[in-house]
């Protein structure tokens, strides 16, 4: 497993870190996956519903991809971060390319957790889901 972590760039949301985590394309090691998203979140003050409701979207979107993951491929998850929220991207290699189906229960669950949710495959049948979750606005008194 590994976790790079790259500069601060400076963009039209405010500083952006991304942070890439890989990790072997099993189950086992999900639960690295979902304290990682939890601490990212936190970082950016998401309410502990949000953090919840975005380390349950990251499961639900690894639990779609390892079922068809390649044996003995890496998962791959970048998370990207900015003043208003975050962009989650988790892929695997694949046998043919299959994205996940967008009529199924998983997948209008996955969308009501994180917000915006879109599905692509590269033409090395690498499919990636990816989650956009944006911080509430916080109420001032």
């Amino acid at each position: 497993m590994t976790e790079e972590t790259a500069a601060p760039v400076a963009g039209a949301m405010g500083v952006r870190d991304a942070v890439t985590v890989r990790m072997p394309a099993d189950s086992a090691y999900l639960s690295v996956l979902r304290t990682a998203t939890a601490g990212l979140a936190a970082r950016l003050d998401f309410t502990l519903d949000e953090i919840e409701d975005l380390r349950i979207g990251v499961d639900e979107a690894c639990a779609m991809l390892l079922s068809q993951a390649l044996p003995g491929t890496d998962l791959t998850t970048e998370f990207e971060l900015n003043g208003g929220g975050m962009r989650v991207a988790v892929s695997v290699l694949t046998a043919d390319g299959r994205l996940p189906a967008r009529d199924t229960f998983a997948w209008t669950v996955l969308s009501a957790l994180a917000g915006d949710v879109s599905a692509h495959a590269g033409p090395d049948d690498r499919v990636t889901i990816v989650l956009h979750k944006h911080r509430d606005a916080v109420e001032s008194a």
